[in-house]
């Protein structure tokens, strides 16, 4: 038995549509994160790490998650840094 991982076993319907539609793009995708905000966003994940973390369950819409997976791809980050990201912004001010 393999233990590499195998790309594309657990995704849905709507992820393998959204994988096939950003490979089958003929445009590449061109990120949108600057220096100042990936600096921004670095600096909030490091206190989101420094910090004791709690794991916890969220059920968000499939077309909110594949739109932040989305964000995400763009802005050159995992999804779950930018959901902490944001979570971190809204509850600091």
């Amino acid at each position: 038995m393999s233990n590499k991982p195998e790309i594309g076993v657990y995704l849905d319907d709507e992820e393998a549509s959204l994988i096939e539609a950003l490979e089958n793009s003929s445009s590449p995708l061109k990120s949108q994160l600057t220096p100042a905000r990936r600096a921004e966003l670095e600096a909030t994940a490091r206190v989101t790490f420094s910090e004791d973390r709690e794991k916890i369950s969220l059920r968000v819409s499939k077309a909110d998650l594949a739109q932040l997976k989305s964000r995400a791809l763009q802005e050159g980050i995992p999804y779950q840094t930018l959901i902490n990201s944001i979570i971190h912004k809204y509850v600091s001010g």
